[in-house]
């Protein structure tokens, strides 16, 4: 799974003689608003020491005019170095909307939010508890306040055997306000349809869906992840909501520096535009990516690339 750094890697950073260094700087969200304005306002560019304050950087970007929400997260790792993802909402694109956060006292018991923490060594114990306790897994999906609380129940439901009947309480928390929770549930979302193919038909992509238009890192990248395992038996419905609701992002994501994260929305692209999974796989290792994201645009030879910054 990706491991999102949530702090500046302020361990490492006191451990080493300097700060980590950016390797990568990749874009998304960006459809007026130019990768070098943003570059600018930071006074950054790859190969600089990873700036000190994530709160100060999306200050910065935020007071780019058309920018009304900026989220900047460091990736670990490329070899020694940080991959950079910078996000923005601009005013008037695509805006995803969640529920209000649950106020209800249900809890895990502490042994299973420490064998959750303690994953993968653990899932067979979870696997004893959320087959004996699917009940008290589903109550803490809807009603807990913690946010922890939910994202372990979210994870919890992969280990199920309830298989298609948690299927609509994964849809329920992919609409979670909180973004551990909804990345969680479409792992689990994924999980449990690559286990058992005959679940994808039974999963609405339209959430998964809107979360590639999302600011927040993990929900593009466990949505995407998430929807290519939906859409590896033919599933024309799904590519056709792709096609309409989130193009522009895929292929911005597809677009990005780093390949392990690019390749995911890149497949996705390729379904959309009707390819063989074979030949977009021929385009990737040619290094001509382009091709596949311009056709799945519907841009005819010979013109100018679309959204290329």
């Amino acid at each position: 799974m990706v491991r999102l750094v949530a702090t500046w890697l302020i361990a490492a950073a006191a451990a080493a003689p300097q700060s980590p260094s950016i390797a990568e700087i990749n874009f998304y969200g960006l459809h007026r608003v130019s990768p070098s304005k943003i570059l600018e306002a930071l006074k950054l560019k790859p190969g600089d020491p990873l700036p000190a304050s994530k709160a100060q950087m999306e200050d910065a970007i935020s007071d780019i005019p058309g920018v009304v929400l900026a989220r900047v997260e460091g990736v670990c790792c490329e070899g020694s170095r940080t991959v950079l993802f910078i996000g923005v909402e601009e005013r008037g694109a695509a805006h995803p909307s969640f529920r209000s956060p649950p106020e209800g006292s249900a809890v895990l018991p502490d042994n299973i939010l420490d064998s959750y923490a303690r994953l993968p060594a653990s899932a067979d114990e979870l696997k004893e508890f959320a087959a004996a306790h699917l009940d008290v897994v589903r109550d803490v999906l809807r009603n807990a306040s913690g946010a922890d609380q939910r994202a372990a129940a979210a994870a919890l439901l992969a280990y199920s055997p309830a298989g298609a009947s948690v299927i609509n309480d994964l849809q329920y928390a992919l609409q979670d306000p909180d973004e551990s929770v909804r990345a969680n549930a479409a792992r689990s979302t994924g999980f449990l349809t690559e286990a058992d193919s005959s679940l994808a038909s039974k999963v609405s992509p339209t959430w998964l869906i809107e979360m590639l238009n999302s600011v927040a890192l993990s929900d593009r990248l466990e949505a995407a992840k998430a929807l290519v395992t939906l859409t590896d038996r033919p599933s024309p419905s799904t590519l056709s909501q792709l096609r309409e609701r989130a193009l522009d992002s895929l292929a911005e994501m597809a677009r990005w520096k780093t390949p392990r994260y690019a390749l995911a929305p890149y497949l996705l692209l390729g379904r959309v535009a009707g390819m063989s999974d074979a030949d977009v796989q021929q385009h990737w290792e040619r290094g001509d990516a382009e091709t596949v994201i311009q056709k799945a645009l519907g841009v005819p030879a010979g013109r100018k690339p679309r959204g290329l910054q």
